[in-house]
Formats: structure tokens, C-alpha cells, sequence
């Protein structure tokens, strides 16, 4: 049995949604710091070379000779995968006790999973591409400080595929804290390297099957992201869009079967379930689908949506346009908004699959921005027929961070749409 801290979930800012009622214990910790012993420059030699050989269930959708990253790929969907079970099992247990939701120092809602997603994509990928650095969202100075390693190592124990020895308290640890803050210096040449968000839309993660969170690894090399993919276990299943049904109120029409998204460069985004949706642990054929964004080309015509954090009256096109969210009425000079919940990815998963036409978000002076909010991102909607720039339509620089890869710096906002919108958007934001 894991033993678990009783918490209260303290939410994400400017949030004001109670997630979990409040438990017997509101434990509070010191800011302190582990700090990495080592800090690591990376190799800039990429080696493709495997330690030893990709065995996933999915057969991706376009041959091996026209993938230069197919081995790559292929081993970040297992992964994704394997991550997105976890979470699954971890969110199950969440709802079956109430002592398992833990807060982190900043406030963030965090729980275990986050913790046994990125020690599961480190150990996994550095067996495979041992030259390949990590840069991810967690230190294991949580995980220390609060005694959380047997449970982390538990999880990370279930679904790995690391044969040959059992996995130590001192292999999970070493594994998060490859991918966290000061591992590794890269300096201001191009690197390569993978950028993992363990999961984006932890709030939505606490709510279990009713909100969306994503996790979300791309790989860079020599400066560009090449491969993308994201698992979204809560994703609906139905071709039609289902955020307007949602919006109208339809019911019993949609089934939870997950999504998994891949992108690689040149070969477009595509999209398969992720579970089957009669038993999650069944093994199933996997039909892939491509993705494209929609077609709209007229601003009062395209389906927005914002962070969860921001209101359509803090952004631009409020000037010209109102928002609503019913899309049985929406006016002259309105637009419709849908209300996706949660984290920066789920709206790049909705923009492209076509489900949404925009996603904007204004940067906040007191708000750093995380590469792994928008890596994965970037390149599922480039590969899909959309557009990533930030308000003044420059690209995203992943490498403004010289140091540490861990941040960027958008002038205005960020700005995803279908690309045939782009411009006009731009036009309207540079117009305010």
C-alpha cells in the first residue's frame, strides 16, 4: 500500500475552481532546492543508433524510408502510451482514497504521475538514445523531500519495458533529475534534445474523465523540432466536433477512447485511439487518420480558444469582435468560443485536429513560458497545415534560453490558427 500525504489541492493562478474538498492536513514545505550534482554539456554528435531495439504496438502511418526520425518517433509513441496508462492507473486510485493529490511549492496541483511520467520517458529514452539530453518539467526535490520515491518508483516499476534488474530508488530518482532545471548546459549553439511536458493540464487531471490534460514529447535536432507526439487520454471519440456538441448540450453520443497525435516533419500529423473502448487494456489494431486544421477563412467564422487563466476581453480582437459560447447563436460581430479545459496542448491537440480553428494566448508580464507548453504543439499543427507565430508573427525561438532550453519569450502572445486566418488575425492584433 502507498502511503500518501493528506493535502489540500491549491489551484493554478488566477484559477478559482475548488478541485478537491479540503483534507485533514494542508501540508506546507520549504522552498529548498536539490541541486544536481553534475551539470552535463551535451554531446552536439547526434547518433541514430538504438541501444537496443524499438518494440512498440503501433505501426506508424507512413513507411520508414520516408522518416528520417522513425526510430525516434517510434519509441516516443510507446512511451506516450506507456506514460498515458500510468496516469490512468494513478488518476484511478486519486478518486478511491482521499490522500492523494499533493501540492507543490509554487501551487501547482502535482500528484505522482507527473513525477513517474518523466522518470518513465528518461529511463526509457536514454537506454534507446543515450546522447540525447532531456529537458522536462520536474526536479525530484519534491519527490525527496516529501517521501514520495517508493510510490514514484512503483508506478514507473509497472510500466517500464527495462528488463534485466529492478529499478532503485536511486534509477528513478537520477531519471527525473536528468530532465530537470540545471542537468544540462547547452550554450547558444543549435542542440538537440527531447522536450517532455509530463502532463500538461494537471488541473484538469485531478478532475478525472471530465477535463483534458496531455502528455506531450517532441525531439529538437540541431535546433529544429522534427517529431512530436501527444497522449490524451480523455480525448472524445467522434468524428463530428465534439466541442459544439458539448456546447449544445448533446449527450450519449461520444465514447472517451483517448487519442494519440504524432507529427513528423514532412510527413504530416495523424491521429489514432488510444484505448479500446470497451477494455483500456486490450490490444487493438491501430487505424490512423490525418490530421488537418479547418478551412475557415473569415475571423467572425473561425472557433477560438484561450487559456483557461484568460478572458476574451484581455485579448485584442475583443475590439472588433464579442465572444460566446453558444454555438446555436452567434452573431454579426461575435465568435465562437469553446471552452476547452486544460493546459496549453489540449488546445494545440484541438486546433489540429480541426476541431478548433485559433488558439491565442497573450503573455503576461509575471508569467514565464515553458518550452513544453508549446513544443509538441508547434510542430502537430505546422504538420498539419497551421501556423505558430508570436504576435508580431515571428517564430517561436526555442533556443532564447541559450542556457538551459527551458523557456521562451514571445513578443505579445502566441498565435496558433489554420494559417489561411493568420494574418488577419495579425493585422487585428497590431491594430489594438
Amino acid at each position: 500500500m502507498i502511503l500518501w500525504a493528506n493535502a489540500l489541492v491549491l489551484l493554478l493562478e488566477d484559477e478559482t475552481d475548488i478541485l478537491v474538498p479540503a483534507m485533514d492536513v494542508l501540508v506546507q514545505f520549504a522552498a529548498s532546492r536539490f541541486r544536481v550534482p553534475h551539470r552535463h554539456r551535451p554531446s552536439r554528435t547526434f547518433r541514430r543508433q538504438c541501444v537496443f531495439t524499438v518494440r512498440s504496438s503501433f505501426s506508424l502511418p507512413f513507411p520508414q524510408q520516408k522518416a528520417k526520425y522513425y526510430e525516434h518517433l517510434q519509441a516516443a509513441v510507446d512511451v506516450v502510451e506507456r506514460a498515458c496508462r500510468l496516469c490512468v492507473d494513478v488518476q484511478s486510485s486519486l478518486f478511491s482514497s482521499d490522500s492523494k493529490i499533493i501540492q507543490k511549492i509554487d501551487q501547482t496541483p502535482v500528484t505522482v504521475a507527473d513525477f513517474g511520467v518523466q522518470a518513465l520517458v528518461s529511463l526509457e529514452m536514454s537506454k534507446l538514445f543515450p546522447t540525447i539530453p532531456l529537458v522536462a518539467e520536474e526536479d525530484s526535490t519534491f519527490v525527496r523531500e516529501n517521501n514520495l520515491v517508493d510510490a514514484v518508483v512503483e508506478v514507473v516499476t509497472d510500466k517500464s519495458s527495462i528488463s534485466g534488474k529492478e529499478l532503485s530508488q536511486d534509477d528513478v530518482l537520477k531519471a527525473i533529475d536528468r530532465g530537470g532545471k540545471d542537468a544540462y548546459l547547452f550554450g547558444p549553439e543549435p542542440a538537440t534534445y527531447w522536450i517532455l511536458d509530463p502532463i500538461d493540464g494537471t488541473r484538469g487531471f485531478v478532475r478525472g474523465s471530465e477535463a483534458l490534460y496531455v502528455v506531450g514529447l517532441s525531439l529538437v535536432v540541431e535546433g529544429e523540432i522534427v517529431l512530436g507526439v501527444m497522449g490524451c487520454p480523455n480525448w472524445q471519440d467522434r468524428d463530428s466536433d465534439i466541442i459544439n456538441a458539448e456546447v449544445q448540450g448533446e449527450e450519449n453520443t461520444v465514447s472517451r477512447s483517448g487519442i494519440i497525435m504524432i507529427s513528423h516533419v514532412g510527413c504530416g500529423t495523424w491521429r489514432t485511439r488510444l484505448w479500446h473502448l470497451q477494455n483500456s487494456n486490450a490490444v487493438m489494431a491501430h487505424n490512423w487518420t490525418r490530421c488537418l486544421v479547418d478551412r475557415f477563412h473569415q475571423v467572425h467564422e473561425a472557433r477560438f480558444c484561450i487559456p483557461d487563466s484568460q478572458t476574451w476581453e484581455t485579448l485584442p480582437l475583443c475590439t472588433q469582435f464579442n465572444a460566446t459560447t453558444d454555438a446555436n447563436s452567434v452573431g454579426e460581430k461575435e465568435v465562437l468560443l469553446l471552452p476547452t479545459c486544460c493546459g496549453s496542448l489540449s488546445k494545440y491537440l484541438t486546433v489540429a485536429s480541426g476541431r478548433a480553428s485559433v488558439f491565442i494566448l497573450r503573455a503576461r508580464t509575471k508569467t514565464v513560458i515553458k518550452v513544453w507548453d508549446h513544443a509538441v504543439g508547434l510542430i502537430c499543427i505546422q504538420e498539419a497545415g497551421g501556423k505558430v507565430t508570436d504576435w508580431k508573427g515571428s517564430k517561436l525561438d526555442f533556443a532564447a534560453d541559450q542556457t538551459e532550453r527551458r523557456v521562451i519569450f514571445p513578443s505579445g502572445g502566441v498565435l496558433v490558427t489554420n494559417d489561411t486566418l493568420h494574418n488577419s488575425i495579425l493585422e487585428i492584433i497590431s491594430s489594438c
